[in-house]
């Protein structure tokens, strides 16, 4: 697979040095565009509209939604078609998938919907691929009409052939060199994933990778993912050096106390997503009041050791632990609450406590973006 690229000024933009410093680690939203209990999908939909021009504002450099589907909880089942409004209302900040679920989907349907985004908002779109389903078993079932478990090849193949449908390079003798893909665009690929498999992948390949700290980082998987991204690295047209992010769930509020009632929310529906019970996020206070099961406060109890809450303060310590300790280039803030405005306000405090700053005029500002970043630097820029 020949890598997709894009020009210096493109790949600084999507994850590189700004101009005149010398590197900083980058800090972006991931958003499911959440639907709490007495909220519509409308709602949400609107919610994550406003967090996307409000991260912008803030100084986040980029703000991806995630793909999943039969999830009450989750209105983002439609990455492209809410990346265009969240597009259609911003200027500068990225915007992308975290990610599109590869196997959900033809491979040049995705390269054509993401062309046209590119088309649209050049300059602006990354397309992050992921290979789970980002369902359960029957819906994937809907979704793809196929029950074989197509394994890992299966997916770098199908990588592979999106990444000649964006380029249009198929070798004259491939039978899809016929295919003229309109619109078609090098959009910056990055590899997601919760295994070694996509760290593997994304390092053979020389793109970026991003690990699910958020779900899959108990019991040292982030680490071992990490630096088996690293220690496996082939440089690329698209990458010199590794490019390592993580997920992280953060909360901050304007106590800890507060934060962490707000933050029961996000625990209460994970166990109800666990345990098959699907519906919308809690309130804060059905959270307070719900009997947790042994088993379920150990459910808790392991995703709170990846997460991030309390006042800004703690949570802007927290964040710097994560960047010392996996040596990440950039990390991918998801805040699991019922409510927009924590949600919204959860941002602000995390920018103003991670010194981010809306870029002047003078040319501290991102390459072509206008994105500024924190004052923490990072190892790797890309």
């Amino acid at each position: 697979m020949t890598s997709t690229t894009c020009d210096a000024s493109t790949a600084s933009t999507a994850a590189g040095t700004p101009a005149g410093t010398d590197g900083g680690v980058r800090l972006s939203v991931l958003d499911l565009a959440g639907v709490g209990v007495g909220a519509s999908v409308g709602d949400a939909l609107a919610a994550t509209t406003e967090l996307a021009v409000r991260a912008e504002q803030l100084g986040y450099h980029r703000f991806w939604v995630a793909e999943h589907h039969g999830m009450p909880a989750v209105a983002s089942s439609a990455p492209a078609v809410l990346l265009a409004h969240l597009a259609a209302n911003t200027r500068s900040i990225r915007l992308g998938s975290g990610g599109v679920m590869l196997p959900n989907h033809a491979p040049m349907a995705v390269a054509e919907q993401f062309g046209t985004l590119a088309a649209l908002h050049p300059g602006r779109i990354d397309l992050g691929l992921g290979r789970a389903p980002g369902s359960d078993q029957l819906t994937a079932y809907a979704l793809r009409r196929r029950m074989d478990g197509a394994g890992s090849e299966d997916f770098a193949d199908q990588l592979a052939e999106l990444d000649h449908f964006l380029r249009r390079d198929f070798p004259a003798d491939h039978p899809f060199s016929r295919i003229h893909t309109t619109p078609a665009s090098p959009v910056p690929i990055y590899i997601l994933g919760s295994s070694d498999y996509g760290a593997r992948l994304a390092a053979r390949l020389g793109l970026p990778f991003a690990f699910a700290h958020h779900f899959a980082g108990a019991g040292g998987n982030t680490e071992a993912a990490l630096d088996l991204y690293r220690s496996h690295f082939r440089p690329s047209d698209t990458l010199e050096e590794p490019y390592p992010m993580i997920g992280v769930t953060a909360l901050a509020a304007e106590s800890e106390a507060e934060a962490r009632f707000q933050a029961g929310a996000g625990a209460l529906s994970m166990v109800l997503l666990r345990t098959g019970r699907l519906q919308e996020i809690p309130t804060p206070q059905q959270a307070a009041d719900y009997a947790y099961s042994p088993a379920e406060l150990d459910l808790v109890r392991a995703m709170r050791t990846t997460e991030v809450v309390g006042d800004a303060d703690q949570v802007a310590v927290g964040l710097r632990e994560l960047v010392e300790r996996f040596d990440v280039a950039e990390m991918l803030i998801t805040t699991r609450v019922h409510g927009a405005a924590a949600r919204l306000r959860s941002f602000e405090l995390i920018a103003g406590s991670f010194a981010l700053s809306v870029a002047s005029a003078s040319g501290q500002a991102d390459r072509g973006s206008g994105q500024p970043v924190s004052t923490i630097q990072a190892p790797n820029p890309w």
